[in-house]
């Protein structure tokens, strides 16, 4: 029997809120009321501020759901009184003073992709991995993935049709937004649970459990690519009733 009633769904970067109508109908199927914030991820300010809206007009306690770049407009957004416990999907987990850009260093050394814009090198301990980013050079201030590449790096286990219709309706992503930092990180103030996508081209297996073990997360793994909370939405919403009970 669950004790949380809301449960608010938060997408990534190069995507709308569309991607989580799997989960969505698998939660409300059995009686959960979901919203979908539909961020322009233009600023992480204006993110948290739209996220937080939401969260304004709940009558509840929510679990706060975050995938890809979601997880950082979570983890800033999830003081919000209304938040009883956090879930990241495949997400960054942010520390204070930590952006998805910064946090976009981590890779592991077995050869999987490192998750960088092409526009700058990544940094820290792990600098000299070899880059594979499906990343196109910013324009205007806005990021976009290469479309030849992007099944392979975000959805390759999604039908051919599936992942080219989410390559031709990205939705530019803003530079603000990647380098916006977390002040106080939710996670830890709330409990958090953490799905790690094992297939993950994006951000590396590896560094997705350095972050949920930082964070003191529950942690599940399934095995899928980037876009998990698109091709298995039954073990996301089944991660998420569990934060909810």
């Amino acid at each position: 029997m669950t004790t949380i009633g809301n449960i608010v769904l938060v997408h990534g970067g190069f995507v709308d809120g569309s991607g989580w109508r799997g989960v969505y109908d698998e939660l409300t199927g059995c009686g959960l009321r979901v919203r979908v914030a539909r961020n322009p991820a233009l600023s992480l300010e204006g993110d948290v501020a739209t996220t937080r809206r939401i969260l304004d007009g709940l009558d509840g306690p929510a679990v706060l759901v975050g995938h890809s770049y979601g997880g950082v407009v979570i983890s800033e957004a999830g003081t919000h009184p209304n938040v009883a416990s956090l879930v990241y999907v495949a997400a960054f987990a942010p520390d204070s003073g930590e952006s998805a850009g910064t946090l976009a260093a981590f890779a592991s050394h077995n050869g999987e992709t490192v998750f960088a814009p092409c526009d700058g090198e990544p940094a820290g301990a792990l600098a000299g991995a070899p880059p594979e980013p499906p990343f196109l050079p910013p324009v205007e201030g806005f990021l976009l993935l290469d479309r030849d590449r992007f099944a392979a790096s975000l959805a390759a286990d999604l039908p051919e049709q599936v992942a080219a219709f989410m390559a031709d309706s990205q939705v530019p992503w803003g530079v603000d937004a990647l380098g916006g930092p977390v002040t106080e990180p939710a996670w830890r103030h709330r409990p958090s649970w953490y799905l790690v996508a094992t297939r993950d081209r994006m951000i590396p297996p590896s560094a997705q459990r350095m972050m949920a073990e930082r964070a003191g997360a529950k942690v599940v793994e399934v095995i899928g690519s980037h876009a998990v909370h698109v091709s298995q939405p039954a073990a996301v919403a089944d991660l998420i009733r569990e934060a909810a009970a």
